[in-house]
């Protein structure tokens, strides 16, 4: 013979269900103003100055898209690979995604990967530092794009196709 025991609980007899909060009452938010905005094309006071590009940087971005013998330009500063583990913010042709570099050893580099990507760096499996440069290499194991470090926690380089890639945090 089984017997079956179960619990009991009287914590919710006292909810009532009829009651309900009284709503609340508009308050005022006072005056709203209006006007003209200024034209951003002529008053760019409020604006922060375009970013030049140095001439010199800009044809090597190009270079760069041929990751075979292209050398950093002389500008590119000395990269160490421990430095680079972690996350990064990509702007690859006007497009911002994410990407994670690890020292988890993947082929002849380190694992590595992106989320929200598109185009070939959506494939990007590892990357691998050579002299002053970092290849960024899709999972077959094929270039996908060359970069250099032109400031602290900032590389730009071009992908296989010739558009420009850079990395900040």
């Amino acid at each position: 013979m089984a017997l079956l025991a179960g619990c009991a609980s009287d914590r919710m007899d006292d909810i009532d269900t009829g009651v309900r909060p009284q709503p609340l009452e508009a308050q005022p938010i006072g005056q709203v103003q209006s006007g003209q905005l200024p034209d951003p094309t002529t008053d760019t006071s409020q604006f922060p100055e375009k970013p030049t590009v140095d001439p010199a940087l800009q044809g090597q971005q190009m270079a760069s898209a041929n990751p075979a013998g292209a050398a950093a330009p002389a500008t590119a500063m000395d990269i160490k690979k421990d430095a680079m583990v972690g996350g990064w913010k990509v702007n690859a042709a006007g497009a911002g995604c994410d990407m994670f570099l690890t020292l988890t050893n993947l082929g002849s580099g380190s694992r590595g990967g992106t989320r929200g990507c598109v185009g070939p760096l959506a494939a990007m499996g590892s990357w691998e530092v050579s002299g002053k440069q970092v290849m960024l290499r899709d999972r077959t194991g094929n270039t996908i794009a060359t970069l250099y470090k032109s400031a602290e926690n900032r590389y730009d380089g071009s992908l296989s196709s010739g558009q420009p890639v850079s990395l900040s945090r």
